[in-house]
């Protein structure tokens, strides 16, 4: 049976759960095979890229993602798979056998390694890089409901999650995200600078996943890596759109939909003005003053058919 590629790491944002309602979403073209090349510039979890690419063959495919530990962990599962298998496995063996009391000692033990040697490699000092995304892998299997937070100095900072038997090794998984990355360009840079490393036309997807703007009411989380992204950073993505949309590349971009709180905010109509743009239903409920208590719609913005 061949090893299936999905996402490896929990990740805020992960779009798992909504890939089928995706499935109505995509461009016609892609389905024609008129499509060649695929660009991903935030990343995360990865989950719409491993959907696509089980179903269409790419040309060329750059994926970014401005957080370095995650990316530096799709670069060792891309290039160093044998390696992180070997480390891995052990440590699933050791900790699936300990009492909870001690699962709990050697997990702050291991963030404690992991944010010493996460300080060797963010100044570019000798680190065993392929030993330290063992253990982000690790933490983000057995930290509290899978977050990555950081505090001011960069530390990883999650507290310990009360876990049976977590699984931090999946091999199948792992092997199928080592093959779904060969030949992929891995980037960790700003956004726009995706436009560096490929030409943009009418040949290229784009599938952009930013940070949601923050619901009213609702507990969000923003901070994916040391810089938020705030109100003009949402808009300065929305005029990045527009430009990728003159040079005639084929767009989809996920955000929150305001109006499950605030029925009046039209600020991704305003933004995105002349661009269609559809609902689809997310895994989540929320009880606002206005609407009772009902599941969650998030936005769908897209600039085809054309």
């Amino acid at each position: 049976m061949p090893h299936e590629a999905k996402p490896f790491l929990k990740w805020a944002g992960g779009k798992r759960r909504l890939l089928t309602q995706f499935e109505n979403h995509y461009p016609d073209e892609l389905r024609a095979g008129k499509i060649k090349k695929y660009v991903e510039p935030f990343l995360g979890g990865g989950a719409v890229y491993f959907s696509l690419q089980s179903k269409y063959k790419f040309k060329k495919v750059i994926l970014n993602d401005i957080n370095h530990e995650l990316m530096l962990s799709y670069k060792v599962v891309q290039n160093n798979i044998k390696e992180l298998i070997s480390i891995l496995q052990p440590i699933e063996e050791k900790f699936n056998k300990m009492t909870f009391r001690l699962q709990k000692l050697e997990y702050y033990k291991i963030r404690k390694d992991y944010n010493l040697e996460k300080l060797k490699i963010d100044k570019n000092e000798p680190a065993d890089i392929i030993e330290n995304v063992a253990k982000f892998i690790f933490l983000n299997k057995t930290c509290f409901n899978g977050l990555y937070r950081i505090n001011k100095k960069g530390m990883f900072n999650v507290p310990f999650g009360r876990y049976i038997r977590p699984r931090i090794f999946d091999e199948p998984t792992l092997r199928g995200v080592n093959k779904a990355l060969k030949g992929v360009k891995l980037m960790c840079e700003d956004y726009k600078n995706v436009e560096n490393c490929i030409d943009i036309d009418d040949e290229t997807f784009i599938y952009i996943d930013p940070p949601y703007r923050p619901l009213p009411e609702t507990v969000s989380f923003t901070s994916y890596s040391k810089e938020d992204f705030l109100e003009k950073d949402q808009v300065e993505l929305s005029n990045w759109f527009k430009d990728l949309d003159e040079k005639g590349a084929y767009l989809m971009l996920s955000n929150s939909d305001p109006t499950n709180t605030d029925p009046e905010d039209r600020f991704f109509e305003e933004h995105y003005n002349g661009f269609k743009i559809d609902k689809v239903f997310a895994g989540r409920i929320i009880n606002s003053r206005v609407n009772g208590r009902r599941k969650i719609t998030e936005l769908v913005i897209k600039n085809y058919p054309k």
